[in-house]
């Protein structure tokens, strides 16, 4: 089923290398692409599905020369952004060097308040990612993705977006003077759609939902108007997932190079949660943290949950759904990695929920009214998430819990638009004691 679905973007990936003059490329430690389906590998390219399965390609490494002390003492005098972990990126060894939006190294911040809120003991941290350039964690993936399209010889930076990805993808490209041309739905959030226009890249909306979108760029590859376009999450996406990893490896650093006991990350397209599993597993493989047992867990609004849908039901196949949420971000009815999610939420002992959207709002507003930090929906997703399977007695209080914000709420101010003041009062101290204020 997985295979068949992916058929005719495989034979879209292959016209894309035709497309590309073959060269020997610098990107670090990346060694060749490997199917996760069947395990074919092939040479580093713009390419995302497997020839032989039509499975997805990721980046395989070669870490074998690598000294666990001294990678960490590498990685610890790095720049505090992503490229501190170059290492163990696909990326050239002068990355830090290039312009680029030198994104991460966001605040891990201990949530005491919102811990004593819901009932949990054993230490509550939020990864707040709204702290990226542009205020989302798409900036990581874009930075790692923009370094593909400078080693493939791309001139336009391109994707398809819900909205924080088409923002990260202007910003980038305005910065590496790369041309930007983004695609998204026509019906997006106005704060996402002026914070992607005012780069100067060309921002096109699409009638229709995300998925119409990605078809649309998935068929854009294959044409000839598309040559020497690099579509962050279709043709590099290979690279351009790779950068979900550092939230990973930043976790266990702030953590003092220690596994969270469980991670609560919200779900898209599933390729973040998958790829913070890989990020981990990596850093267990490496020695630079102790190999012990982690559950993740996601999250999902209940307007678009395909894949807490088949979680709940046993289900190893996600099956699309129409999105109808306030989550606009994650509002993706066909998520490529779903079965993967399915699979690593299993493995893991972890779990896939969801929320609606008047338990998003409360969260944001919990979240904001405990710990000052404002997220958007999905942040909202998340929290609401981690407390319903509190309540549910599937998280456990006793254990260490991360939580993701992965983007600003004042990108979704449309989501929390009642709040307001709390009373108009005259400039007189009578007037604010009337108020009951005092």
């Amino acid at each position: 089923m997985r295979k068949m679905r992916r058929k005719g973007l495989a034979s879209m990936a292959v016209q894309t290398v035709a497309t590309t003059s073959e060269s020997t490329v610098d990107l670090g430690p990346a060694a060749a692409l490997s199917c996760r389906e069947c395990g074919h590998r092939v040479p580093l390219g713009p390419v995302f599905a497997c020839e032989e399965c039509f499975g997805p390609l990721e980046i395989a490494y070669d870490f074998s020369a690598y000294d666990t002390e001294e990678l960490r003492r590498r990685i610890e005098a790095g720049p505090a952004n992503i490229w501190r972990y170059a290492p163990l990126l696909p990326v050239p060894a002068d990355v830090a060097d290039k312009p680029n939006i030198n994104p991460g190294w966001t605040k891990l911040v201990k949530a005491d308040n919102l811990a004593r809120e819901l009932g949990v003991t054993g230490g509550l941290y939020v990864k707040d990612d709204s702290g990226n350039p542009t205020h989302s964690f798409k900036d990581r993936v874009v930075a790692q993705a923009l370094e593909a399209a400078r080693a493939f010889g791309f001139t336009t930076l391109s994707c398809s977006s819900t909205g924080n990805l088409a923002g990260a993808v202007g910003a980038a490209a305005a910065r590496a003077g790369f041309r930007s041309c983004v695609f998204i739905p026509h019906d997006l959030e106005q704060g996402k759609i002026v914070m992607a226009a005012v780069y100067g890249g060309e921002l096109v909306g699409i009638e229709g939902n995300y998925d119409d979108v990605n078809r649309f760029c998935s068929e854009l590859i294959g044409d000839p108007a598309g040559e020497g376009w690099g579509f962050v999450n279709v043709n590099l996406r290979p690279y351009y997932a790779e950068g979900s990893k550092t939230l990973a490896y930043e976790i266990c650093e702030q953590l003092g190079w220690r596994l969270p006991d469980q991670i609560v990350v919200p779900i898209a397209s599933g390729s973040q949660l998958t790829k913070i599993d890989k990020g981990l597993q990596e850093l267990i493989k490496l020695g630079l943290v102790e190999d012990r047992p982690y559950k993740i867990f996601g999250a999902q609004a209940e307007g678009c949950s395909p894949v807490s849908t088949a979680f709940k039901a046993g289900h190893d196949v996600v099956r699309p759904q129409k999105p109808n949420t306030i989550a606009k971000s994650l509002a993706i009815g066909n998520p490529a990695d779903g079965p993967y999610v399915l699979d690593i939420a299993r493995r893991t002992g972890g779990a896939v929920e969801d929320v609606t959207d008047e338990e998003v709002v409360d969260a944001i507003k919990l979240l904001a009214r405990t710990e000052g930090i404002f997220a958007e929906t999905a942040g909202g997703v998340t929290v609401g998430v981690t407390r319903k399977l509190l309540e549910a007695g599937v998280l456990d209080p006793a254990k260490t819990t991360v939580v993701l914000n992965t983007g600003d709420g004042l990108k979704t101010l449309d989501a929390v638009a009642g709040t307001g003041l709390t009373a108009t009062i005259r400039p007189t101290l009578d007037s604010f004691r009337e108020a009951g204020l005092a």
